[in-house]
């Protein structure tokens, strides 16, 4: 969803040359194109935190930097993208995901939000990006207006899309979950269907299937 920023772009945050690197590096990304927009960000989040609140070993973020320059330079490659999550790694929070500073580790799974300022690079450029230099082995782009919804996987390096259910969710083999629109969001589902809650859902029982009373 935020803008991409190109290759050889510098941070505002960048004065007068190449900083000394600091110990965590701020993020760069814009503010969120739309309050739907945020929203959406806000219900994957949350909700798979709520699902995975006994795990240490990951962690997902909204709209945060990753800094990827092989030359450690915050002022050259780097990408944000709208919702990632890593596992593998330890849970704590974070400005950004600076690569050189985390074993290496590139997210496991991405998903874009669609926005009409950004929908040209999420499905072009970006993704290309996210196939041949991250690695990322489970992609994803939604748009919570039109409510297109699309998912690759990386097989032999390259993106193929990932097939639909019976109910049009697409499978993450990274996460364990499925993805699938819900009431014109884009939502987590368990294996066997239950829609992972989020806010005010947990009072209606937690955990659930769709349309359950």
């Amino acid at each position: 969803m935020s803008a991409l920023a190109p290759e050889m772009h510098e941070p505002a945050s960048a004065k007068g040359g190449i900083e000394a690197l600091p110990a965590e590096l701020p993020s760069d990304e814009p503010e969120m194109e739309s309050t739907l927009h945020l929203l959406q960000l806000f219900l994957l989040l949350q909700s798979l935190d709520l699902f995975w609140k006994d795990r240490t070993d990951y962690f997902a973020a909204g709209n945060r930097t990753i800094f990827y320059s092989q030359r450690q330079l915050k002022s050259e490659h780097f990408r944000g993208p709208d919702f990632f999550v890593v596992l593998g790694t330890e849970k704590r929070p974070r400005r950004s995901w600076t690569v050189w500073q985390e074993d290496g580790k590139y997210p496991n799974v991405i998903v874009e939000v669609l926005s009409d300022s950004t929908h040209t690079m999420d499905r072009g450029q970006k993704k290309q990006i996210y196939q041949d230099v991250f690695r990322t082995p489970d992609y994803f782009w939604f748009d919570p207006e039109s409510l297109e919804f699309a998912g690759f996987r990386l097989q032999d390096a390259r993106y193929e899309p990932i097939a639909p259910d019976a109910s049009g969710r697409l499978w993450s083999a990274q996460l364990g979950l499925f993805l699938g629109v819900h009431e014109g969001k884009l939502r987590f589902f368990t294996p066997a269907g239950a829609l992972l809650p989020a806010g005010e859902e947990l009072a209606a029982g937690g955990t659930r299937r769709p349309g359950a009373g």
